[in-house]
């Protein structure tokens, strides 16, 4: 896909500075730009690239007042980085605009579906199922029965979506993520051995809900396992069943959540955390990568380490700790003494 710069000036509410007819087809990092390649400068520690890129058009900050000659087209903008991220979200919204049922692929006769949606060969739509307008399910991805989709929620390739799931308008559901999967729960009986005890909630996404490649999501043993309104959870983490998550908390890599634990809303959890079942965390709590959390955590608390600490608190600690053995040496030979 080719874009002029006047074409992207008009989507970004920008001023062209050069030429307007310059088209560009693909995006670069400034420093290395070529010919056709739209790039930006946003951290004043690139400006020198400005005056070398090889980029045909460069989004910069309407403050920027070059130095020197720039070869480059500019397209002023309010914040650059900014518009820089508005145009990728543009671009993705082309690039997988598709529409249409391929085949093949597996419709069931009861499901429902509104207008514009994709599905990608050998999907598999099942009983009962409701897709909202605009919604994509790409290639190889698995909706069980009775599965509610909302409007302009995009499913891709290989995800599985369980049975009884709900799903908000505006959601993304990447690659290999799997939603409903039965929550881990076994009784041991007289034996020693482990029965299986059902699983028979649900899970349920609300609106603008990201959920990133390989996370998994258990279904509740009872009720919902619920992931409230713009909460944005990256690769590979595992969501416990009856777990319930705030809205707009973001939660980094590798995190793990055991079940029936609230996360309130607006918090920002690291990558590789572990938090235990059956606790409350409140709004506006950050947990630092590789915490441990065995406790409740009160509203805007900051925590590091395992088992976690109040963030200052672990700092102060952490110099101590590098000098722990000095400080058993000193006592050795105090003691001797």
């Amino acid at each position: 896909m080719k874009f002029t710069a006047q074409q992207i000036a008009g989507i970004l509410e920008g001023d062209v500075v050069g030429n307007p007819e310059a088209e560009v087809s693909k995006l670069s990092k400034i420093e290395e730009g070529t010919e056709g390649s739209l790039t930006f400068l946003a951290n004043p520690k690139y400006t020198s690239h400005i005056y070398t890129t090889e980029a045909t058009v460069a989004i910069v900050n309407k403050s920027f007042i070059p130095e020197q000659e720039i070869d480059t087209t500019l397209i002023k903008v309010e914040d650059a980085y900014k518009s820089f991220s508005k145009l990728l979200e543009y671009y993705n919204q082309v690039k997988n605009n598709k529409t249409g049922i391929e085949q093949p692929s597996y419709v069931d006769d009861t499901a429902k579906y509104g207008e514009n949606i994709y599905l990608g060969a050998f999907a598999y739509i099942g009983e009962n199922v409701t897709l909202g307008d605009n919604v994509k399910v790409f290639p190889n991805a698995y909706l069980g029965d009775n599965v509610t989709v909302g409007d302009n929620t995009v499913i891709f390739s290989g995800a599985k979506i369980y049975s009884e799931t709900v799903i908000g308008n505006s959601c993304v559901i990447n690659a290999g993520a799997i939603i409903g999967a039965d929550g881990f729960g076994f009784a041991p009986n007289e034996e020693g051995e482990y029965n299986k005890v059902p699983q028979i909630g649900n899970v349920i996404l609300e609106d603008f809900v990201d959920i990133g490649a390989a996370t998994t999501i258990d279904r509740a043993t009872l009720g919902s396992t619920v992931i409230r309104r713009g909460v944005k959870l990256d690769n590979q983490i595992q969501i416990a069943h009856n777990v319930e998550i705030g809205k707009n908390t973001v939660i980094a890599a590798q995190t793990g959540i055991a079940g029936s634990t609230k996360i309130g809303e607006n918090c920002q959890i690291g990558g590789q955390v572990g938090i235990v079942g059956h606790i409350t965390i409140g709004n506006n709590v950050r947990i630092q990568a590789q915490s441990g959390i065995g406790r409740n955590v009160k509203d805007n608390e900051v925590l590091q380490g395992s088992p976690a600490l109040p963030y200052s608190d672990y700092n102060k600690s952490y110099v101590h700790f590098k000098n722990l053995p000095k400080i058993v040496k000193n006592i050795n030979d105090l003691e001797k003494k």
